[in-house]
């Protein structure tokens, strides 16, 4: 049982601030493809509108 603990402990120190750099990194980047995404739809929309799409 005590190596199983230290075994864990191990895993949580060596993963402990790789955890925190990939999930903030990760969000970043869902942030910025979101923005871009939203921005590509506000985009078709306003066009579909000028050019007088009928939206039935």
């Amino acid at each position: 049982m005590k190596t199983l603990s230290l075994v864990k402990n191990i895993y949580v120190d060596g993963f402990k601030n790789l955890g925190n750099l990939i999930v903030k990194n990760y969000f970043k980047a869902f942030a910025w493809f979101s923005f871009i995404m939203f921005s590509m739809v506000l985009y078709a929309f306003i066009y579909r509108v000028v050019t007088g799409f009928a939206f039935d």
